[in-house]
């Protein structure tokens, strides 16, 4: 695990931020965030310059490899030491775990003032409540179920898009024949879990997606549907450089740009990465939904939360909320992280067709009730990381049965609790 400080400006935004600045009431805010490489650091640099301007102190407790639990891990072992963080990059179930432990720093105030009922769609502001009080602020909304495709490697391999599972081993098949590998990966266990997240999604649907792994029905979980999720799944690691070392946390989208793989499934993270890469070398891509979830929409919201503490951080901590969720804010984070702002209305200037395309997709999703949570948002890290651990063993050892999974996963739910609401479709009011 790398953790690092760093207090950083970016002069320009602050320049134009500056004359919010509040003399005497400045906060040293330190934030535990996975905000720490790349595009993922250039966005964090957006909401320091803000938090700077306004005559506060950014302190980054930026914790590496965030994606595989690790700063989750951390903060916990803060909070079990009495000595949590200001801020912490969280998502909805361990804000709902925190909230209910009375450790958060209610929003409400700031709610109000800002009229944050007004500008979240529904999905999103009931993720950051609980017991109906604000007690987090979103970043933004990541879309999951994306298949990214180099086109010279397509047109190479004389393959087509393809918008089904059958497709989409029939254009693999034929990128192997051509002597590309078919999917980029890169070998690690949350990478397994997404793969699976969209199968799950692709195969089964939005509504037996919800049952299974939302509402963890056993009928579903163990059901013939789930059978052929699993075995769907395991039939991808054939395309992949699966059984060489692990690369490094985003080399699987460097390899799709720079023409390593010819596909790449993944959340919207990776469009920031693919652009650069992909101009350098004179190639496109095309972002289409993963096979079989056109028309749905898995999402992640990364979100922060502000921990009870000393009366001298609150000004900046309910500063920095706000500030989150202004338009300005909104617009320029997710611009550099590749995601589409949380916040209703905010103007995509700048943004590329595949950001627009994912805000649309949003929209058509929520109005036809075809919104789910991605794993990370609708099971608690314990339970998520279980769920990561059975599926990576069954993709890595072809002796597992597809039922002996499912029984697992079966077991793993029982006294799991079911959040709120998960068996109905998220809407946007």
């Amino acid at each position: 695990m790398t953790v690092r400080a760093r207090m950083l400006l970016v002069p320009a935004l602050a320049l134009a931020l500056a004359g919010g600045a509040v003399p005497g009431s400045a906060a040293v805010l330190e934030v535990l965030n996975h905000l720490e490489t790349g595009p993922d650091q250039q966005a964090a640099q957006v909401l320091q310059a803000a938090l700077q301007a306004r005559g506060h102190e950014w302190v980054d407790f930026a914790v590496a490899n965030g994606a595989e639990g690790l700063a989750a891990a951390l903060l916990d072992s803060r909070v079990r030491l009495r000595n949590p963080p200001a801020v912490a990059q969280i998502k909805g179930p361990v804000i709902a775990a925190m909230a209910r432990r009375g450790l958060l720093l209610p929003l409400d105030d700031v709610a109000r003032a800002e009229r944050w009922d007004e500008a979240l769609p529904g999905v999103v502001a009931g993720a950051m409540k609980h017991q109906g009080r604000y007690v987090g602020v979103p970043l933004n909304i990541h879309r999951i179920n994306w298949l990214w495709i180099n086109q010279r490697i397509l047109k190479q391999s004389g393959a087509r898009v393809p918008a089904s599972w059958d497709e989409f081993f029939a254009t693999a098949e034929a990128m192997k024949r051509a002597g590309h590998t078919a999917l980029a990966y890169g070998g690690h266990a949350w990478e397994e879990q997404l793969l699976f997240e969209s199968v799950a999604l692709g195969v089964g649907g939005p509504v037996f997606y919800r049952q299974a792994l939302v509402a963890h029905d056993p009928a579903q979980l163990a059901g013939p549907t789930m059978a052929r999720v699993l075995r769907t799944f395991r039939r991808i690691r054939a395309y992949t450089s699966a059984g060489q070392p692990a690369s490094p946390q985003r080399e699987a989208a460097v390899a799709l740009a720079s023409g390593g793989a010819g596909m790449l499934l993944m959340g919207d993270w990776a469009n920031p990465q693919l652009y650069p890469e992909a101009r350098r070398l004179g190639d496109s891509f095309a972002c289409v939904p993963s096979p079989g979830s056109a028309g749905s929409f898995s999402f992640v919201v990364d979100s922060f939360a502000m921990f009870k503490g000393p009366a001298a951080q609150r000004r900046g901590q309910l500063d920095l909320a706000a500030l989150v969720m202004s338009p300005a804010i909104q617009h320029d984070f997710n611009l550099r992280k590749g995601s589409i702002p949380a916040r209703a209305g905010v103007a995509l200037d700048g943004y590329g067709p595949c950001a627009r395309q994912a805000a649309g997709a949003f929209q058509a999703a929520a109005r036809d009730g075809t919104l789910v949570p991605a794993l990370a948002m609708a099971l608690p890290p314990e339970l998520e990381q279980a769920f990561r651990n059975v599926l990576s063993e069954f993709w890595n050892d072809e002796r597992i049965a597809p039922e002996t999974t499912m029984r697992r996963l079966v077991a793993l739910t029982r006294k799991a609790p079911v959040p709120a609401a998960a068996s109905r479709p998220a809407s946007v009011p």
